[in-house]
């Protein structure tokens, strides 16, 4: 029996990030579906939630996420420009976002030709390697090719249908609040959420005890 998991999932988390390359693995690996659902990051879905967020937070978060991409063997450098434009300083939300809205809706379009992961995989690599103004030149593009898709084609079906785009991302947005948690990287299966890159363990183990099998 082929066992599905859901995975809500953000362009600017670089936790996000750090646990796409293993969903990957666990996708192959496995005998299970792996339901990519892209959301908004907080910044947009919760306004003002880093109002109250103690100013150490974002000190401790880079470098956490650095030493995990170390142990992980993956690149990280915080992305220039940052997917969400935002005064670090300050923690205030720009009005102006020229780059989520275009990457989460991107997002979706890959999932509903169902590469959805493997979009994200690669554009969230290219996002934290290092690259300055990625969304510039033929770095997205490319990043698209590695996904096996074409941005062109993508924008294209974007702008054809945006409100459609859109609607599809309020409701993975709601289904994320109906599991009971905000956070992303977040996965649910059978109903019961898991939070984390860090639960990525716990959740195999869940999923074994109902009976996961690795592919053939």
């Amino acid at each position: 029996m082929t066992l599905e998991f859901d995975v809500f999932w953000s362009f600017r988390s670089p936790y996000s990030y750090l646990a796409t390359h293993r969903l990957v693995a666990i996708e192959r690996d496995y005998d299970v579906t792996l339901n990519f659902r892209p959301v908004y990051p907080i910044a947009i879905r919760m306004p003002g939630f880093f109002d109250h967020i103690d100013p150490r937070w974002l000190g401790y978060l880079l470098r956490d996420a650095k030493r995990v991409a170390d142990m992980e063997g993956l690149p990280f450098v915080w992305p220039n420009p940052d997917p969400i434009v935002q005064d670090l300083t300050t923690r205030k939300i720009l009005d102006e976002q020229p780059y989520i809205f275009r990457l989460t809706r991107l997002g979706v379009a890959a999932c509903k030709r169902g590469r959805g992961l493997a979009f994200a995989d690669e554009m969230s690599r290219m996002i934290f390697s290092g690259i300055t103004n990625w969304h510039e030149g033929d770095h997205m593009a490319g990043a698209v090719n590695k996904a096996g898709l074409d941005l062109a084609e993508l924008d294209a079906e974007i702008n054809a249908d945006p409100d459609g785009h859109d609607a599809l991302i309020k409701q993975n947005e709601a289904d994320q609040a109906a599991a009971n948690h905000w956070g992303v990287p977040l996965m649910v299966f059978n109903g019961e959420p898991f939070f984390g890159q860090d639960r990525l363990d716990v959740l195999l183990w869940r999923m074994q005890q109902a009976g996961l099998q690795k592919r053939a």
